[in-house]
């Protein structure tokens, strides 16, 4: 059976593990050519050329390896940033909508868990609250952000968020006369 380490996307851990013991593999063969090319004289045969070349494949190989593996670390990271920065853009958005709604804390609280997609009795339960209390403070909520419903709750909040990268994508193109 397979290692579950080696099952799917191998871990970083995994990786580095492998290109050491491709390291070792390939040290071995250049110590190996080198001690045959001692003995031999120093005039190489076909068989030592052909394990050279296969040791040189490989070192070329842990340098690609390597380098590709930085560069997925690397591309990672900015992700992760960007996603960061992403998140915290819609979270600026939403409490932006929150204070133009001037919502009370606990409408902000029963908002936010509403946002996420959580039912009432699931906001209910995580408030400590009965659903009536949940739902009224959603009527609280709807009434005071001009909507009816979750969905044009979310439409609003969402075609902020649109409009807001529409016009930040406006600003970065060049404009044209």
């Amino acid at each position: 059976m397979a290692h579950p380490a080696f099952i799917g996307r191998p871990t970083p851990a995994v990786m580095v593990a492998l290109i050491a013991a491709q390291a070792f593999c390939a040290l071995f063969f250049i110590t190996d050519v080198l001690t045959d090319l001692g003995e031999v004289g120093g005039k190489p045969t076909t068989h030592l050329l052909i394990e050279a070349m296969a040791a040189a494949t490989l070192v070329v190989a842990i340098f690609l390896e390597t380098r590709l593996m930085l560069d997925l670390f690397a591309r990672k990271a900015r992700l992760e940033d960007s996603l960061k920065e992403a998140s915290r853009a819609v979270f600026e958005v939403i409490e932006a909508h929150f204070d133009g709604w001037a919502l009370s804390p606990a409408e902000r609280d029963v908002a936010t868990f509403l946002v996420k997609g959580l039912s009432i009795s699931e906001i209910a339960e995580l408030r400590g609250n009965k659903e009536g209390t949940i739902k009224a403070h959603l009527n609280a909520i709807y009434r005071k952000s001009g909507t009816r419903n979750r969905a044009e709750l979310m439409s609003a909040v969402i075609d902020t968020l649109i409009d807001s990268g529409l016009e930040a994508e406006g600003s970065s193109a060049p404009h044209t006369p």
